[in-house]
């Protein structure tokens, strides 16, 4: 299986979790690893391009830290200028069908302010619904996300075991990340 790898953290230098994440998938062989922000710098981004490094892998997992509840403004960006009418959904917009995505994500919060009753009142699926219908509306294949929680205080243990568990994820079948 191809796995592409679309990073966007518009800080990943000054991201612990992030970098050790992304280092970590950067060692597998079937990986190509992408820094959307350092690619897009100016975020003219190059839908031909992307659409060709589509196409050309079977899994592709958007990396990034939660972001006022959200993704990143440049990955908002990215959805709307790659995945056009005619492209990606509507007629002729067959391309991304049968793709798998999945979302990896740091979140700064406990997994229990991530719930209901909990401080930020929603959990990460709920925040990532408008991905989900988008991946969706495109004949995508939305997997379960990878969610690493209170990122700031994180351990240096934990961290090399989350780094693990990331690699384990993105290879993983479909059906055992669905289940």
């Amino acid at each position: 299986m191809n796995i592409m790898i679309i990073a966007v953290h518009p800080h990943i230098g000054e991201s612990r979790v992030n970098r050790a994440l992304s280092a970590a998938a950067m060692e597998e062989s079937n990986v190509t690893y992408r820094d959307l922000s350092a690619e897009y710098p100016g975020w003219d981004i190059d839908a031909e391009k992307e659409h060709e490094r589509l196409l050309a892998h079977d899994r592709i997992v958007l990396q990034f830290p939660l972001y006022w509840y959200s993704s990143p403004p440049l990955l908002k960006k990215w959805f709307d200028d790659v995945l056009t009418y005619g492209w990606a959904y509507g007629p002729g917009g067959n391309h991304l069908h049968g793709k798998e995505f999945a979302i990896a994500t740091t979140a700064g919060g406990t997994w229990n302010s991530y719930r209901s009753g909990g401080d930020n009142e929603y959990t990460l699926s709920e925040l990532f619904r408008p991905i989900e219908r988008t991946i969706k509306r495109c004949g995508g294949i939305y997997l379960p996300s990878f969610e690493v929680y209170g990122a700031m205080e994180i351990t240096d243990d934990r961290l090399k075991q989350e780094a693990v568990n990331y690699v384990r994820f993105i290879q993983s079948s479909a059906l055992a990340l669905a289940h």
